[in-house]
């Protein structure tokens, strides 16, 4: 799967957990630029990629995700 593959998985994820069909997000996006997205959001979407995707994160990747990039680096490490 490349990265495109699974950025496009992801960004349904996010579509669906913010509810905005408008949403796109890219390798670059951070919390900082998607209005609601806080700290309780964050264990929502990491809940929902680790389902939707089979896998689990620890909590110093979980710490160490700066953008969607970094998190999109890991599930690929990881399948």
């Amino acid at each position: 799967m490349s990265k495109e593959e699974i950025l496009s998985k992801v960004n349904e994820i996010f579509i669906d957990a913010f509810d905005k069909e408008d949403l796109v997000i890219d390798f670059n996006t951070t919390a900082s630029d998607i209005e609601g997205w806080d700290s309780l959001m964050q264990m929502n979407l990491i809940e929902m990629i680790e389902d939707e995707f089979n896998m689990r994160f620890d909590m110093d990747e979980v710490v160490g995700m700066a953008d969607v990039g970094a998190m999109i680096d890991i599930i690929i490490s990881r399948i």
